[in-house]
């Protein structure tokens, strides 16, 4: 097996990623330990460390078993109280039999003669003992209950048990939710990162083949180097371009008047939502002389003979992205407009007052901050559309393209899934892909925590 150079520079790439996340880490430590103790020489501090992490461990160690004697010393005290509470409920029951049974017989009496007063006097002061006895009953049962045990069980346990029983009612109101999202969304990745050791073509039982197919993806496979060369490309160029085109243009659109806004926010989300509009494109980039950019450019004599966009690999992924851009302003670009309508203008007085003394300065210390929701928001969906280019390869440059010249992580994954159905394969593409993802989503989301600071 020979490794491609391209696997070698991503291999690199990884490992000085991870060795530089380590050091920063570290140096971090050390900062914080040196501002801590300024006046101790290097070695003073080295032993302060040590000496520090012996007194946490020690100190956990002890919080360890004080909470283990006192989770004992409950453990105690509620099977007493159980025992009690029981000892009561049966207690009850036969008194309320015994009530029952008196209750029952002044009531019949009472039916029989209700002009008479003392009858009316007994069957009310003999029902009230009854619901009395009834509901020292139904409280006894109610402390040795399912959810007594539950509630008491939360309560004792760490802030994130005291947090879930604070706020369980809004927790029984995501439930419907989350049981659909685990169902649809977690499950199948999970599904997916298991089928990814295996092999599996639909028809047989899955084969435990375990990293193979990720073996085969980055030393055998060159067309998946190539689509993640591209994937990469696109991503890079695409989705901070997108991104920020997104947030401009809804910064300004944003200042003009109600009715201007909204036209003008219906024009540019429409490329979005448009169904056809690959066929505009490739008019525009046909290959002859009728083509759009080729009649312009022989009309001025830029070029003498039309160019073939379409066929030829070094166009090709620069077109993908031109129209990837173009379709960019889609939900992220709606987002940021709503964002904008919320920012409390309250504050742009204030930051006056405090000295802001541009729209930049505006810009970055009270819009963005009042934004970060929608701006992670966006963030989400750009990151998602620009490495999950699919559609506008496949129609623009065919499938696949010349010397795979459009190729993505996306159309590598329909060909073994939908076309060769190596589905535990298709797997192992689509888990390099969702690992990409979480990663820009974790590099994006960092650097959104520093925006107006």
């Amino acid at each position: 097996m020979k490794f491609s150079p391209t696997l070698y520079v991503l291999l690199m790439i990884l490992f000085a990623s991870a060795s530089f996340f380590i050091i920063t880490k570290i140096n971090q430590k050390k900062k914080q330990f040196a501002s801590k103790y300024p006046n101790l020489s290097r070695s003073e501090r080295l032993e302060r460390m040590k000496q520090e992490r012996l007194e946490f461990a020690q100190a956990k160690k002890e919080m360890r078993k004080a909470i283990k004697i006192k989770k004992q010393e409950w453990k105690e005290e509620d099977k007493r109280n159980d025992e009690i509470a029981r000892a009561n409920v049966l207690a009850l029951k036969a008194e309320v039999e015994e009530s029952k049974a008196v209750f029952e017989k002044v009531k019949a009496e009472y039916f029989a003669d209700k002009e008479n007063p003392e009858l009316e006097a007994l069957y009310l002061d003999t029902m009230k003992k009854h619901d009395r006895l009834c509901q020292k009953l139904r409280i006894e049962k109610d402390r040795i209950s399912l959810i007594r045990r539950i509630e008491r069980w939360s309560k004792r346990g760490g802030r994130l048990r005291r947090e879930l029983f604070i706020k369980r009612q809004y927790y029984y109101l995501v439930t419907p939710y989350a049981l659909l999202f685990v169902i649809f969304t977690v499950i199948p990745v999970a599904m997916s990162l298991i089928l990814s050791f295996t092999y599996f073509n639909l028809l047989e039982f899955p084969t435990w083949v375990g990293w193979e197919n990720y073996m085969r993806l980055f030393v055998d496979d060159k067309v998946f180097i190539i689509a993640i060369r591209n994937t990469l490309i696109l991503a890079i160029i695409t989705g901070p371009l997108s991104y920020l085109s997104a947030f401009v243009f809804a910064w300004l659109i944003n200042e003009l008047r109600p009715r201007l806004r909204a036209f003008m926010t219906l024009i540019f989300y429409a490329p979005s939502i448009s169904g056809n509009v690959y066929l505009v494109w490739k008019l525009i980039f046909s290959s002859d002389m009728y083509g759009y950019a080729n009649a312009f450019l022989l009309n001025y004599n830029f070029i003498d003979e039309p160019i073939l966009w379409l066929q030829n690999p070094k166009y090709i992924i620069w077109i993908i992205m031109l129209v990837q851009l173009w379709l960019s302003l889609g939900v992220s670009f709606l987002a940021f407009i709503a964002g904008l309508q919320s920012v409390n203008r309250e504050l742009y007085e204030a930051g006056a007052i405090d000295g802001i003394k541009n729209r930049w300065q505006e810009l970055w210390f009270i819009t963005l901050p009042q934004m970060k929701s929608q701006l992670m928001f966006g963030a989400v969906m750009q990151i998602t559309s620009s490495l999950a280019i699919a559609e506008v390869a496949t129609q623009l440059a065919g499938f696949p393209s010349i010397e795979y010249a459009g190729h993505t992580i996306i159309t590598h994954l329909m060909d073994y899934g939908s076309l060769r159905m190596e589905m535990g394969y298709a797997s192992s593409i689509a888990t390099i892909l969702f690992f990409m993802m979480i990663g820009a989503n974790l590099l994006v989301r960092k650097v959104l925590r520093r925006v107006g600071s």
